[in-house]
């Protein structure tokens, strides 16, 4: 006989995508329920593309206002992979991660928008183009 899946209380119970308003609603065990905008999940993508092999590789991320999710794919029992409508896909967002995100969405909302002010940007500027990049891995 098997035993019931673990159900921690910092896994989400409920997925909504609000396509209006370009939220990810996520609603936890206890209630507590975090709305994080496209915006946001495309400028947090845990993905290479975003953060890089390593500390001090990451990209700023730019243009991303408008971006919707296209679609959410399920990766096994532990995190969601939205393909985001400017193409992006490679982001895998675990449970614990979008747990993180919610819980420091404001902190990390107001260092993107430093980062932005420091590099001379702003939100909408368009996104410069990709270096070539030589990493065997992809």
């Amino acid at each position: 006989m098997s035993s019931p899946a673990t159900v921690r209380a910092d896994w989400p119970q409920s997925i909504v995508l609000h396509k209006r308003s370009r939220v990810l609603e996520l609603t936890y065990a206890d209630g507590t329920q975090y709305r994080l905008p496209y915006e946001f999940l495309r400028v947090y993508s845990p993905s290479a593309e975003v953060r890089g092999h390593g500390p001090g590789q990451e990209t700023l991320q730019t243009g991303k206002r408008d971006v919707d999710i296209v679609s959410i794919t399920q990766v096994g029992h532990y995190a969601i992979q939205p393909q985001f409508s400017d193409g992006h896909d490679s982001g895998i967002y675990g449970w614990d991660y979008l747990h993180v995100l919610g819980q420091n969405q404001q902190a990390l909302w107001d260092d993107y928008l430093a980062r932005l002010q420091a590099a001379g940007l702003d939100r909408d500027a368009p996104m410069p183009a990709a270096p070539t990049s030589h990493c065997s891995s992809h």
